[in-house]
């Protein structure tokens, strides 16, 4: 059965993330009130983005992977700019979890002998 993850924009701009096996009944339930919290209380609601999938867990995979998103790599992603979204995926600050990941990749290249001290040169 086919899965569909969407993305919605709200009266007040915000974004709402979601995934169905239904796209035009959900939308539907979302205009009238029925649908999440979060566009109940920011109606109406426009359909700027969507994906199909063969199967609804791998778009509720996707839906989860989107909600962690910031705003701008999902208008990134809502207008097909997929430079964009590959630049601002990048860890670009001095948080625990880039440190981390640059710390990982210095021991990666220092393992695998990409790295090398001045004494270890030839």
């Amino acid at each position: 059965m086919a899965g569909y993850t969407y993305i919605l924009k709200c009266s007040d701009d915000s974004y709402y993330t979601g995934s169905t096996k239904n796209l035009d009944r959900r939308l539907n339930q979302h205009q009238n009130g029925e649908g999440a919290k979060h566009t109940k209380a920011r109606l109406p609601v426009i359909l700027v983005y969507f994906e199909v999938y063969d199967r609804i867990d791998t778009a509720f995979y996707r839906e989860k992977q989107i909600q962690g998103w910031g705003r701008k790599k999902k208008e990134a992603l809502i207008n097909d700019m997929p430079e964009e979204l590959h630049e601002l995926a990048r860890c670009k600050n001095e948080t625990s979890h880039c440190l981390r990941l640059r710390s990982d990749s210095d021991r990666l290249r220092s393992d695998s002998g990409w790295l090398r001290s001045d004494s270890e040169e030839e």
